[in-house]
């Protein structure tokens, strides 16, 4: 036995010969809350529990928090461009979440309402040329690009997407093309920044 041991023991045998009860109640109750079962009986359950899971798959839960999330997101955004149709920064983060959820058309929609509002905006005419060329519309998107060039010639990143859309449709025009976007939506709408 260790020296704090035989302390702890002889500290509990200087308790007079009625405090064993006592000691012996203490000691069971902290066993009981040191227990890691549960204080419910096996009749009730949980109301917090899903009907009849026993474990959600914490891949399930991270999928179900990402798309609340998602969607929470989208609505602030939507509820912005409502209240401020010219709001290029809730316009963009809106469009992108729509392209990266797989509904361009819905993205086209939301930079084609911008661009009604502020017809110039070179980021919301470079958006939209990112969306186009996501969807394999290449020369829509170039003429964008050029629109946009026409106003800031010396922009780098209309005159890179400019040329990616140019290789982008010389690919397509060759042969060689592969059914799947080169990168999904949120990659491509990043090039926007």
């Amino acid at each position: 036995m260790t020296p704090y041991a035989i302390s702890v023991g002889r500290r509990l045998c200087s308790f007079g010969p009625g405090s064993c009860p006592a000691l012996l109640a203490i000691l069971l109750l902290s066993a009981c809350a040191g227990s890691e079962r549960s204080a419910l009986s096996p009749q009730q359950t949980s109301t917090s529990d899903p009907a009849g899971a026993v474990e959600i798959d914490p891949a399930m839960r991270e999928r179900i928090v990402r798309a609340i999330d998602r969607d929470a997101d989208e609505q602030t955004l939507r509820d912005t461009l409502r209240q401020q149709p010219d709001n290029v920064d809730a316009a963009i983060p809106l469009a992108r979440a729509l392209l990266g959820r797989r509904s361009p058309d819905d993205a086209l929609e939301v930079l084609d309402a911008l661009l009604l509002v502020v017809p110039g905006d070179l980021r919301a005419l470079n958006a939209k040329g990112v969306v186009l060329d996501h969807e394999g519309r290449h020369r829509e998107a170039q003429a964008l690009y050029r629109q946009a060039l026409e106003t800031a010639p010396a922009n780098a990143m209309l005159r890179n997407n400019l040329k990616l859309s140019l290789a982008l449709e010389s690919k397509t025009e060759s042969g060689n093309t592969d059914p799947r976007p080169l990168t999904d939506g949120r990659q491509a709408l990043a090039r926007s920044r």
